[in-house]
């Protein structure tokens, strides 16, 4: 098993914006995207963020709402955002929303969109309970060929990390789906028919119910054998984790660590420097004043070496004409 360091790339400027920083995603050839997914305990608006690894500089854009995901599109400055109970676009030139359809579950209280994953199909992406207690929480199927909302789920908790392999885009055309609900502790994979809007019953892949902390964001690994997943872990503890895991068996292939910043939320592959790097957002979400003057590093980004030579799939959001 490798094990790895990783060094703060980026400290936001604001407490706001270290609360839950997530999604890390290329943006262009040269920078990264993340979204601040809400600025602060009692705040119900976030923002999108493209940072520059090179200047270290960060440009925040805000949101009338939180962002649960937000991914580059073929429309330069626009992003398809999935906040509160919408999913639309973003223009970062003018700051103009607009959303595909009206909210999802209208008829559930206390859910607002969570992590998602952008493929040539659509989106697939859930929604998480915000007080994370009931199982009442959506996982969707945005449908590119219709431009339809499909419900594939009504009772996760807190839905994460996901993965799609496969187009989705034929007649009939099968995907697989990895999906993490954080509760549960596993990384679950399921067929899913984009066609007919439908998922198989799940099979465990991942068995993470023996560890103490909990699996947030989750990416494939170039060879798409393996995953990596961010741990977000709630107790007081010295650093973070993110851990490369063997699809085939569950095995531990590698792991990244935090340090002072116990609560990673994501992962992402990028190309820094001509090296494959794993970025890592943490957050400082529950911490009291004790626990952030000890954990220095919560809500920073962070940067580590890889053993990997090329990167995973990271496709935009093409706008349908």
């Amino acid at each position: 098993m490798s094990v790895f360091s990783t060094n703060v790339l980026y400290r936001p400027e604001t407490l706001q914006q270290r609360f839950l920083p997530e999604g890390p995603y290329p943006y262009g050839s040269n920078k990264l995207s993340w979204v601040a997914i809400q600025h602060g305990a009692d705040a119900t608006h976030g923002s999108i963020n493209i940072f520059d690894p090179a200047a270290g500089t960060n440009e925040g854009f805000e949101l009338t709402g939180r962002p649960g995901f937000a991914f580059p599109t073929d429309m330069p400055g626009t992003f398809v955002v999935g906040q509160e109970k919408q999913v639309g676009l973003f223009d970062t030139s003018t700051g103009g929303w607009s959303h595909f359809q009206g909210d999802l579950e209208p008829g559930v209280d206390g859910t607002v969109i969570n992590d998602g994953v952008v493929f040539s199909g659509g989106l697939v992406f859930g929604c998480k309970d915000l007080n994370f207690a009931e199982s009442k929480a959506g996982l969707y199927l945005w449908r590119r060929s219709d431009r339809q909302f499909i419900q594939l789920r009504n009772d996760q908790v807190c839905t994460n990390g996901k993965i799609v392999t496969g187009t989705g885009t034929g007649t009939g055309d099968q995907v697989t789906l990895l999906d993490i609900d954080t509760p549960t502790k596993t990384v679950v994979r399921y067929t899913l028919d984009v066609a007919a809007g439908t998922l198989s019953e799940p099979e465990i892949v991942v068995d993470l119910r023996e560890r103490t902390d909990f699996p947030d964001g989750m990416i494939a690994t170039p060879d798409a054998q393996g995953v990596i997943i961010a741990f977000y872990n709630p107790n007081d503890v010295e650093f973070g984790e993110a851990c490369q895991f063997s699809l085939a068996d569950g095995s531990v292939q590698a792991t990244w660590t935090t340090a002072r910043s116990p609560r990673v939320t994501c992962p992402q592959l990028v190309d820094f420097n001509g090296r494959i790097q794993l970025v890592l957002t943490t957050a400082d979400e529950g911490m009291t004043p004790e626990q952030q003057a000890r954990h220095v590093n919560a809500g920073c980004l962070f940067i580590g070496e890889t053993d990997f030579d090329s990167l995973p799939e990271t496709p935009v959001f093409e706008i349908p004409a």
